[in-house]
């Protein structure tokens, strides 16, 4: 039981508003709601053909749900006397709030609301589809459900549009947060997951106001069986100080989101369609194993399967001995037995063989692909394509392992068709590429049992530290760095270094840039002075190098603090390939992510080359988030940490900090 519990599932909702009222009152008589509704109106006798009350006090009981569509100044006084009466909650419909540029304004209804859960402000509502229950003012996609899946959303209109889908997905909760001035999105998430009857989650979210509370409803949705899956805007957004640091732009926007989307076990995709597919596969099967296998009559087929599940880097394992002998005997010589596998047309029609085709290959997968587009209803006879889906079916039931009709075309699989396989327990995946995807965010990975972020921490763009001194902080955390010695001019002394040297001038974001790095020098003499340069730094430059990486410390208001690790020097941006990590982080994953990176090879001794010293690199990477326990830390980037066949080396540093 939480506090929100009167508000999503109540046995009575009041309504203020005349017009706005009139379409909550129909779309609960639409549903059924069995509860009473209560048009509330100081001078109407009658809205929407109920009773009108001239005020809450005349109602018959207190509210557990109360719709409020009047005016945004108004609703302040609304909510006040609800909280007084101790009403179960409110949706706030009204905008022109914080959104408008008024935040005294919702503190003003903050501060009404006191204990009293609220949806909004600038919230469209929330519908149950399970108990007919709708505090929603306009039209919707859904039907009541005895079970099905929750929406919620940061945008209105996002989540409008998901509730019209004709996919079979079934929908047991559609809610919005508006404002979340009062309920966050943890918290609203949480209500409806604590419903037996909600299977799962899908979210369309513009930023996440409290990180630990998502990391801990995340764990519970996990330990209930209940996926979540979501869309996260704003990804292309770059940081601020992105022209002053690799990390910046590398670890901005969508990437530290979707790290700490993947730590806690959520799975993301990018589009409203894989977000309803992916519903889908959680609603019937709650996740899905990785070993996946595909069959469709046609090579065209099985190639354009091979093709798009690549980007997704999907798993189509080869077919094992004892399968493919069998396969053989039911296909005969002509069919090649392969995953994916076309399987021709010779047993088209025939139900026994197909499903013996259908069995024998899903038996030695976690999950199946079924290529299946039957023909339109108004123009063709879909006769033909039931021994097909039969065997899809029979497939599943025998075998105990999901298997998937996918249409190539949405389209091409109607509505009612697929709710009817739905009924069967049977997931029909509509769009080719788009059932990857989904198959694809299915697979996600649990997450780490009790991670959770550290506290965010607002910091401004704060000072930056030249090479030197950052350099000594990270000797000082155990990072280790080249021989060196520093100062205001040219005059140093070398004496104690060993030649090739690298002389940089110091105060330089980025030394290539500004010409000032000179490498493999045998001394300092004749060497100029460089324009811009505060000072001078001469090393020792490392030898037995396998590969440049870049490692980047930050700060984050949201996520507490990310780590991004990745290939480096003077083509970061280029090659693009990194990874980040909300902290904190333990050495096995930061060792998962180096060999998640594309150019992992590099590091593992491609073509027989040298291997990398990967256990200095993860002991670097690791002590570069220990300087955490500086406060005034803002930012730290090493690009390039050299991974040499013996260590890794901090060869160049830049350090933020506050002032």
């Amino acid at each position: 039981m939480t506090r929100l519990n009167r508000l999503l599932r109540p046995r009575h909702i009041a309504v203020l508003g005349a017009s706005w009222a009139e379409s909550v009152i129909a779309q609960c008589a639409k549903m059924g709601f069995a509860g009473q509704v209560w048009p509330v109106h100081p001078t109407k006798s009658h809205i929407g053909g109920l009773r009108a009350y001239a005020s809450l006090a005349d109602l018959p009981e207190v509210p557990d749900a109360t719709f409020i569509g009047v005016n945004r100044h108004a609703t302040i006084g609304i909510v006040r006397e609800l909280a007084a009466m101790g009403a179960g909650g409110a949706i706030c419909f009204a905008s022109g709030w914080t959104e408008a540029g008024e935040p005294g304004l919702q503190a003003e209804l903050v501060a009404a609301a006191g204990e009293m859960p609220i949806l909004g402000p600038n919230c469209y509502g929330v519908i149950n589809y399970l108990d007919g229950a709708l505090l929603w003012p306009d039209q919707h996609g859904g039907v009541r459900v005895d079970r099905g899946v929750a929406l919620i959303s940061q945008s209105s209109n996002i989540v409008i549009n998901l509730g019209m889908q004709k996919r079979a997905l079934p929908v047991a909760y559609v809610a919005c947060l508006g404002n979340a001035a009062v309920v966050g999105l943890a918290e609203l998430a949480g209500a409806v997951l604590d419903d037996p009857r909600v299977t799962a989650l899908g979210m369309y979210i513009e930023g996440i106001d409290d990180a630990a509370g998502f990391a801990a409803l995340a764990e519970r949705a996990r330990a209930m069986g209940k996926g979540i899956v979501c869309i996260k805007s704003g990804k292309t957004e770059l940081s601020r100080t992105a022209a002053a640091s690799h990390t910046a732009s590398l670890a901005g926007g969508g990437a530290a989101s979707s790290a700490f989307l993947r730590q806690i076990g959520v799975a993301e995709v990018d589009t409203p369609s894989e977000l309803i597919e992916t519903l889908k596969v959680l609603h019937v099967h709650r996740g899905i194993g990785p070993r996946l296998c595909s069959l469709s009559c046609s090579g065209g087929e099985a190639g354009l399967v091979a093709d798009l599940a690549e980007p997704f880097a999907i798993d189509f394992p080869p077919v094992p001995d004892t399968t493919k002998a069998r396969l053989n005997e039911i296909l005969g010589p002509i069919v090649t037995v392969a995953n994916p596998l076309d399987y021709h047309t010779f047993i088209w029609g025939d139900g026994p063989r197909t499903t013996d085709v259908f069995t024998t290959m899903l038996q030695a997968y976690d999950a199946g692909i079924y290529i299946i587009d039957p023909p339109r209803t108004d123009r063709c006879d879909p006769a033909w394509y039931e021994p097909a889906l039969g065997a899809i079916v029979a497939a599943q039931a025998t075998t105990g392992k999901p298997a998937f009709p996918v249409a190539s075309l949405p389209e091409n699989f109607d509505e009612g068709r697929a709710t009817a396989l739905m009924d069967q327990g049977v997931c029909t995946l509509m769009g080719l590429e788009t059932a990857l995807a989904a198959l694809k965010a299915a697979q996600t990975p649990a997450g780490i049992a009790g991670w959770r972020p550290l506290a965010g921490v607002q910091q401004d763009d704060g000072v930056m530290l030249d090479e030197a001194a950052s350099k000594a902080l990270l000797a000082a955390a155990g990072v280790a760095v080249p021989k060196g010695v520093w100062g205001p001019s040219l005059l140093l002394d070398t004496a104690g270094l060993s030649p090739p040297y690298a002389l940089k001038g110091l105060g330089f974001a980025h030394k290539t840039e500004a010409r000032a790095v000179r490498l493999g020098l045998s001394s300092l003499e004749g060497q100029a002075e460089m324009a811009g340069a505060a000072g001078y730094l001469v090393e020792e430059m490392v030898q037995g190098v396998v590969a440049e990486l870049l490692v980047g410390l930050r700060r984050d208001a949201i996520y507490g603090a990310t780590l991004t690790i990745g290939f480096g020097g003077i083509t970061t941006e280029l090659l693009a390939d990194t990874v980040t990590l909300v902290c904190p982080v333990t050495a096995p994953e930061v060792a998962a992510a180096l060999q998640r990176l594309r150019l992992w090879p590099l590091l593992d001794g491609y073509r027989g080359k040298p291997k990398a010293d990967v256990a200095a690199v993860v002991e670097a990477v690791l002590a570069v988030q220990g300087m955490l326990r500086d406060d005034k830390l803002i930012e730290v980037e090493i690009n390039p940490l050299m991974a040499c066949k013996a260590g890794a080396v901090a060869v160049d540093a830049v350090i933020w900090r506050a002032e």
